[in-house]
């Protein structure tokens, strides 16, 4: 048991000292200061809030900085920057500094210092969350909603179990234009197009650059359109690429794809794990459902089956689940397999937590809006489908537009993207004239083979880029979307 060293700061009357060891905070500094290498290997993890005592964290700060800028940290280099703090004033000044050098043993132990300083942030962290807790439910008052606390206090355990807690939400721009280099350099090394994570389109991923961590993309379109086997076919695409760049041995921050989270609200998983079957072994999921296929087909299905085996998809198709719900199991997803792209079938479906009453425009701002929020809480792309109005369908020009976005303006605010799903073919056939003699017959069959088999994507919102129609082909059999040819790039989109 780690022992609970007393310092100048007590615990509160009456009750239990917080977990920390300021003896192993003044070690690890007076090792960093002995050999600046150390620094190496803790500064990744180990942040200055970490550390219990507020001096020892501004005079590991304060070395963080000289050896950024290379320069060398000890006591005689360290003491114009820390000279007129206080704490350190009382306690001799650069005569403490030299003081944690005295100790030349500290250096075998070092990164267990470290170590054991980040796990008894997280402890003080957990209890702060604990504390909390016990008084937000001792609140009886009429407002209390014991489920809202309930989620807020599942975030709180999420981020103390992600190392987070109330630090870590703040970046300097050091930090963030590191990480904004890092997206830039993966485009690079992909060959130019794609920084994020990949949808398996290389017409797409061009126009978009793959799905970026924290973004909220809407995918919408009428019944019909193939939304949710456009969803399927990018999840796919995106959990087999992890699976194969992490059998060639691709480290994780260069992983071209990622473990997915499907769900599915409207269809049962077996359904889904269908359509994956039938893209990948050819076969209709028609001919699947009831039975009629050869023994050849048969072999095909076997063999997908078994290559799908180690996919790593997750399909959660529980019913009538709220936002907040649906949030927690992601959670545990991320905490327990690491996901890295979330797909949602379909918003519409999801329920909100009750206070909007009658509402339903209400409710579907809090859902978009706590979409929003778990894709930047989890860092990964949430894609997430969505119904149109039907006003679509009283206009000569049945293409999608952002105001046929049905029930809320909010999903349009929230989205970083929004993509509308579209093919031509599907109003045309409806326009079949009757007598297959007549010349409006040949002139409708010609209309059908020119279109037959091609989809649009439309790109109506995006945050990050320009707006455009991506065309791509679409095999309704086996309900797979798949790249042109000739190139899917329509041009800027009015």
């Amino acid at each position: 048991m780690v022992e609970l060293v007393k310092i100048n700061a007590p615990a509160e009357a009456g009750g239990p000292e917080l977990p920390r060891n300021v003896e192993a905070e003044a070690a690890l500094l007076g090792a960093l200061m002995i050999d600046n290498r150390i620094a190496e290997d803790v500064q990744l993890k180990l942040k200055p809030e970490h550390f219990f005592e507020p001096l020892h964290g501004r005079i590991y700060e304060a070395i963080m900085k000289l050896v950024e800028r290379d320069m060398v940290a000890n006591p005689v280099t360290l003491k114009p920057m820390l000279d007129q703090d206080p704490a350190l004033k009382e306690l001799g000044g650069a005569g403490y500094l030299a003081q944690l050098t005295g100790n030349g043993a500290a250096l075998l132990g070092a990164r267990d210092f470290a170590a054991q300083i980040y796990d008894l942030a997280l402890l003080r962290q957990l209890v702060n969350v604990g504390r909390e807790l016990v008084e937000n439910a001792l609140d009886t008052s009429e407002d209390v909603n014991p489920r809202e606390q309930i989620e807020q206090a599942e975030v709180a355990l999420y981020k103390v179990s992600e190392g987070e807690g109330e630090v870590g939400s703040v970046k300097s721009f050091l930090h963030a234009s590191t990480m904004a280099v890092q997206v830039a350099e993966r485009a690079l090394n992909s060959g130019g197009h794609v920084s994020g994570i990949t949808t398996g389109l290389a017409s797409l991923n061009e126009k978009i650059g793959g799905l970026h961590n924290s973004d909220l993309m809407i995918l919408a379109g009428r019944p019909g359109m193939g939304k949710t086997s456009l969803a399927t076919n990018i999840a796919y695409n995106a959990a087999s690429r992890w699976l194969r760049d992490n059998a060639d041995g691709i480290p994780p921050e260069k992983n071209m794809g990622a473990k997915t989270a499907f769900f599915s609200l409207e269809m049962s998983a077996d359904q889904l794990a269908t359509r994956v079957l039938a893209e990948q072994s050819g076969i209709s999921g028609e001919a699947l459902r009831m039975g009629k296929i050869s023994r050849a087909d048969f072999q095909n299905l076997s063999r997908a089956a078994r290559e799908l085996q180690e996919l790593p998809l997750f399909i959660d198709d529980t019913p009538g689940l709220t936002i907040a719900a649906l949030r927690t199991r992601a959670r545990r997803l991320k905490r327990r397999h690491d996901i890295g792209f979330v797909v949602v079938d379909y918003l519409q479906l999801l329920q909100g937590t009750g206070k909007s009453g009658d509402n339903r425009v209400q409710e579907i701002s809090e859902i978009s809006r706590g979409l929003k929020t778990l894709a930047k809480e989890l860092n990964v792309p949430v894609l997430a489908l969505s119904q149109l109005s039907r006003a679509v369908e009283q206009r000569e020009d049945k293409r999608p537009q952002l105001s046929d976005l049905r029930e809320s303006g909010s999903i349009e605010q929230d989205a970083d993207m929004v993509w509308f799903v579209f093919r031509e073919d599907y109003y045309v056939a409806a326009k079949e004239p009757g007598n297959k003699e007549s010349p409006e017959h040949l002139e409708w069959a010609q209309e059908m083979e020119r279109i037959y088999g091609l989809a649009e994507l439309i790109v109506a919102k995006q945050r990050h880029g320009s707006t455009g129609r991506i065309r791509m082909k679409f095999d309704a059999k086996i309900t797979r979307f798949s790249d042109l040819a000739d190139g899917g790039y329509m041009g800027d989109y009015e």
